[in-house]
């Protein structure tokens, strides 16, 4: 098997809300990222998704979308996005997935490799100067999330001695171009992470997302319009 990265699909198969408003790189971006998909990625390969697949506002509007990334090739292993608010209730959410997504909450999930991946959404850090007044709040209860994730990881192995390696899947970016670490850092080495993907910036804010190694964690950041709409292979230091 191999591995992949994307996120923020931002589909929008069951609701009128094209991505092209964003820009001219948006256009056709759902059949540009299929025909990509479709050609990289295998029946045994696993693809990990960041999050924001859907502009659906619930299940019903979500589910084409959903479908779509049913229908590609590989497992996928699929978490939150900030837009996500047709992901409400798991088990809804799993009664509708196609069989090759798997969902991460508060939980981990164990790859064919003995790759274990853990995650959560995260939020804006309250310390940013961009977070309102409900960042502490959301930004505090996803870390307990992540918490939670990683205390299944090391269930199945991951973090221990001998054990299987960790890959972390987040949405929010947990470090930054400049240096400034969020909340997410401490708990990624807590993990043993090796491996953070994130996605969430898009445009011109690519570049406050960290990407690379740093304290033994290599960075990478997935938004879909930051690695061409297409999967990007991940790989461990």
């Amino acid at each position: 098997m191999r591995l992949f990265a994307i996120s923020d699909l931002h589909l929008s198969f069951g609701v009128d809300k094209p991505m092209d408003i964003f820009g001219p790189q948006w256009v056709g971006h759902a059949e540009r990222m299929q025909k990509a998909w479709d050609a990289m990625v295998g029946p045994d390969d696993w693809v990990l998704v960041g999050g924001d697949t859907s502009w659906g506002l619930d299940l019903a509007e979500a589910k084409p979308d959903l479908d779509w990334l049913g229908a590609r090739p590989g497992q996928k292993v699929l978490i939150k996005g900030n837009h996500c608010t047709w992901w409400q209730s798991r088990s809804k959410v799993e009664k509708v997935l196609h069989p090759s997504i798997r969902l991460l909450q508060n939980d981990a999930v164990l790859l064919p490799d003995d790759t274990v991946v853990v995650g959560t959404r995260l939020w804006d850090p309250p310390d940013a100067p961009w977070a309102d007044a409900q960042s502490a709040t959301v930004f505090a209860r996803e870390l307990e999330r992540f918490k939670l994730s990683i205390l299944a990881g090391r269930k199945l192995g991951g973090c221990v001695p001998g054990g299987k390696r960790t890959l972390a899947l987040v949405h929010y970016p947990p470090r930054y171009s400049d240096g400034r670490e969020t909340g997410a850092v401490p708990l990624l080495k807590e993990a043993c992470a090796q491996v953070c993907v994130y996605g969430h910036l898009h445009g011109k804010d690519h570049k406050y997302g960290f990407q690379g190694v740093a304290d033994g964690i290599r960075y990478y950041l997935a938004a879909v319009d930051a690695i061409d709409f297409q999967p990007i292979p991940i790989a461990f230091p």
